[in-house]
């Protein structure tokens, strides 16, 4: 099996979920078999680990509609003689039927997203020409990827698409076990230690990009929402919150800090904040997809409370007690579930959650299903 991914943005290095989940699931499918990516020029070649990377591709928008990008992949097909193409994100839709028309290639779509479905959650009108779009792209494929078992179920009800082609394929993670208890003590040390926290403080951590629409959402509903509800309380607590991208009028964050608010901004290493913190806070109501801090945070061994939306692609058969689900808006609930939670020990990770989440199976699972 030679594979041929077409990857139409900047995803090195990465910063963003979606990035980094095209940039892991290239590394650890090209265990699986010979890889090979065409993108945008400004991804560098050193960065592709086991794979070889052709940056063809211009950045500009009318990238998307080039017809020459036709000609360019269809060499690459035949040069190389690729036996599957991937698409990441259905976009490229018509350069992938095309190709596979033009050279019999299989083809396959790694939708990230129900695409229509979120541009319609943010009010744009041509949200229904991407449905129909998306649903031909989709069944034109051979094999389709999902990033979760919500978004496969609408797509085989609403695209048409037979149950045999398609498969969850989901955000990883490359550790397969959790940190040790020393460890995670020693990072919430370092952290108590480097803010000047007593020890008995709970930390509580949200992390993400903050420009991201949903992850503004959920900063504001701790600010004005949650804190409110803990500062009442007789918790004892800081929330720590962390990433890039803050608004211009989300600036004055600093004055939240006789709140219990610190805000840390973009941090050099975030796995010490992971670790060291003792809960997670996922107060997602908005986006699509699967929450990749959600993910990252469960298998760092951080208890999570989340919201029902923010929990989406990750189930409590998976994750165990580790992860609390509240229902979406129901924030005094919500803050009653920090509290209980900071009251008891972290629980232990399911073995179940590693066998689902950790890239190296993923991959494995992918290659496997590509060869039906």
């Amino acid at each position: 099996m030679k594979v041929l991914s077409i990857v139409p943005y900047n995803i090195f290095s990465a910063k963003l979920g979606g990035q980094k989940g095209i940039a892991l699931f290239n590394k650890y499918l090209a265990k699986e078999c010979a890889l090979y990516c065409v993108t945008v020029k400004s991804n560098q070649p050193s960065y592709a680990e086991g794979y070889t990377l052709y940056p063809l591709l211009g950045s500009a928008s009318f990238r998307y509609i080039n017809p020459f990008n036709f000609f360019l992949v269809k060499r690459l097909v035949q040069e190389l003689k690729i036996t599957h193409l991937i698409l990441e994100h259905p976009y490229f839709g018509w350069l992938g039927i095309l190709v596979q028309w033009a050279t019999g290639v299989k083809l396959v779509v790694h939708s990230h997203n129900i695409e229509n479905t979120r541009w319609k959650s943010v009010g744009k009108w041509w949200w229904k020409i991407l449905f129909r779009y998306e649903g031909a792209i989709h069944r034109a494929a051979d094999y389709n990827f999902f990033i979760n078992e919500a978004d496969r179920q609408y797509a085989l009800k609403a695209f048409r698409l037979e149950e045999r082609k398609s498969a969850v394929i989901t955000y990883g993670i490359e550790w397969n076990s959790t940190p040790t208890l020393n460890e995670k003590q020693r990072c919430r040390e370092q952290l108590v230690q480097q803010y000047g926290l007593s020890a008995d403080t709970n930390i509580l951590l949200f992390n993400g990009t903050l420009g991201y629409p949903p992850n503004l959402q959920a900063l504001q509903v701790i600010l004005e929402r949650l804190n409110p509800l803990l500062l009442s309380s007789s918790l004892t607590y800081k929330i720590f919150i962390c990433g890039s991208g803050l608004p211009e009028n989300m600036q004055g964050l600093a004055t939240y800090a006789n709140k219990n608010i610190i805000y840390a901004g973009f941090v050099d290493d975030i796995t010490t904040y992971f670790k060291g913190a003792d809960l997670f806070l996922n107060p997602v109501i908005e986006g699509g997809g699967i929450k990749t801090k959600l993910v990252e945070a469960l298998a760092y061994g951080t208890r999570t409370v989340s919201t029902v939306n923010g929990s989406i692609g990750v189930s409590k058969e998976d994750a165990g007690d580790l992860l609390q689900i509240v229902d979406d808006g129901n924030w005094p609930a919500f803050a009653t579930a920090i509290i209980t939670s900071c009251a008891v020990p972290a629980p232990a990770l399911p073995p179940a959650f590693f066998e689902k989440f950790y890239w190296v199976n993923i991959a494995r699972k992918a290659a496997a299903f590509m060869q039906t």
